[in-house]
């Protein structure tokens, strides 16, 4: 098999266009969940959540947050799993994965010595679903054992394993509080599952074209793998040693670039070391740290200028007050004039998004 030759300049193009950041924008939010083949979930909004972020920096004025519940509540055309929102028509390939849930011994064990507590959460869905947590009674047998804030806290933990395992989802929001009901009242009914290895396979082809280049195998990542296996073709990355894997259909591609200011959980950087190696761009999350010890800020955004992650931006919706108040805005490399006109356009239009003035 040809081995690519890239420079580190194709690589960031291809990964650039992959993730949906270049001139061309996507149509609608089914179009870039389906092409990322995920958003990830998390319950920070110091800007805005996660996942609303990331699709406003692929769609712009055309997606509002209320799109994403309609998807996930009413149309089904995404669905919730393990915190992440995926394409309902991908249940496919998760469905052997659930069936071998859950993977780890521990959790097996205590789902075993909670066998009459998991029948009756299910029975109490099936005749009164959608239900809150808080609307379930805690009938386990043993504790959930952690040294973490998951301690005792036994439904949420069992609606998890059984989330994993297939047998309940998540049905709306009440909130941010996740609504439970049966599986079989939120997926489809007669999807066939994909078998285990095959899907394993297509999830890896999948997220590298939606990576465009990646390793084959890394680090292990919280909530989704950085890893495609033997998707795609063997590549060399200049600059880089090892070798990556490209995606064949993302070779030789014309290039427009755009300015954007990304999420930190945004798959672009993601991957702190792919970030480092293709883009020279160092980054850390900085919310769970001191104030004193941050350098970028609580929830700095990366910012992205055609083909390359050029800083960050430190900033913070006030909602109380109706602020959008930008502490800092920190340049990796010095901004050229057009650079700085092109961040404080997208700061303007971050605001407007969300309904806030700006303040700098």
């Amino acid at each position: 098999m040809t081995v690519h030759h890239l420079s580190r300049a194709e690589a960031r193009r291809i990964a650039v266009t992959a993730q949906l950041l270049d001139a061309a924008r996507p149509e609608a939010l089914l179009d870039v969940v389906t092409h990322l083949t995920m958003l990830q979930l998390d319950p920070t909004a110091a800007v805005a959540p996660s996942a609303d972020l990331v699709a406003w920096t692929r769609l712009g004025d055309r997606y509002a947050p209320a799109h994403l519940a309609q998807a996930l509540d009413r149309d089904r055309t995404l669905f919730e799993y393990r915190a992440t929102v995926r394409p309902m028509t991908d249940l496919r390939l998760y469905l052997a994965q659930m069936e071998r849930a859950p993977a780890h011994a521990a959790a097996r064990t205590w789902l075993e010595a909670n066998a009459a507590f998991r029948l009756d959460l299910l029975a109490r869905l099936r005749d009164h679903g959608p239900l809150l947590s808080r609307d379930l009674p805690d009938t386990s047998a043993v504790a959930w054992p952690s040294s973490g804030w998951t301690n005792n806290r036994n439904v949420t933990q069992m609606l998890e394993v059984l989330a994993a395992r297939g047998e309940v989802a998540v049905a709306g929001r009440e909130g941010r509080q996740r609504l439970w009901d049966l599986a079989e009242r939120v997926f489809p009914a007669g999807v066939v599952p994909v078998p285990y290895d095959d899907a394993v396979r297509e999830r890896d082809a999948r997220r590298l074209r939606a990576l465009g280049v990646a390793r084959a195998a890394t680090t292990a990542q919280p909530v989704e793998r950085a890893d495609v296996g033997e998707a795609g073709e063997p590549a060399v990355v200049a600059g880089t040693d090892g070798e990556w894997r490209v995606d064949p259909g993302a070779l030789d591609r014309p290039f427009a670039g755009r300015t954007a200011l990304l999420s930190p959980f945004d798959r672009l950087v993601h991957d702190r070391q792919r970030a480092r190696e293709l883009f020279d761009f160092d980054y850390t999350l900085e919310m769970y740290k001191p104030t004193d010890q941050r350098r970028w800020g609580y929830f700095a955004l990366p910012v992205l200028h055609d083909d390359r992650l050029v800083g960050k931006v430190d900033a913070a919706a006030d909602r109380t007050t109706g602020r959008f108040v930008v502490h800092a805005v920190h340049e990796d490399v010095p901004f050229t004039p057009a650079m700085a006109d092109d961040v404080d356009a997208e700061l303007e239009a971050l605001a407007a998004w969300l309904g806030l003035e700006l303040q700098r």
